[in-house]
């Protein structure tokens, strides 16, 4: 059976891509690349289409985490029934998508850092205005949430 996990942010273009290439190299690295399908999208549009942000993309690399081949997208109606897990990045987008879901999915949302287990965030912080420090704060992060994720994904029966 696979598991979709679905990471989301406001614009696509830094929290969420890094958050779906990390979890996506440490499923793979766990051996679990068959078990997932792994996507991230935005809850507003502005970026559909382009890469993500240069800065995300070069602090990740430094890390050994690819984001070449992600493009950003804006979130859809059908990406609630498709995912088993829609995780947002911070509470305003937890906001926005739990107002833009159904309420028989509402089940499926929730705060990407709440799998964190050395963190003590609830949310990973947007880098975008802030400088180089930010995106090495948000890889530390999501490379804490993807580990806890991955071992409550696998502690299920």
């Amino acid at each position: 059976m696979t598991t979709k996990v679905l990471f989301v942010c406001m614009g696509n273009i830094c929290c969420s891509p890094t958050a779906e290439g990390v979890f996506r190299h440490r499923v793979e690295a766990a051996g679990l690349a068959q078990q997932f399908e792994i996507d991230s999208a935005g809850t507003h549009g502005y970026h559909v289409g382009e890469p993500p942000d240069a800065r995300s993309t070069e602090f990740a690399a430094r890390r050994g985490y690819d984001l070449s081949t992600q493009r950003s997208r804006k979130v859809a109606a059908s990406d609630f029934e498709v995912f088993d897990h829609v995780l947002a990045m911070d509470h305003e987008n937890l906001r926005l998508l739990k107002a833009a879901c159904p309420p028989q999915h509402q089940h499926k949302l929730g705060l990407f850092m709440a799998h964190a287990r050395n963190s003590d965030s609830d949310v990973v912080p947007d880098p975008y205005y802030g400088g180089p420090r930010g995106f090495d704060q948000v890889l530390d992060y999501i490379e804490d949430a993807s580990d806890g994720l991955i071992a409550a994904l696998r502690s299920r029966p």
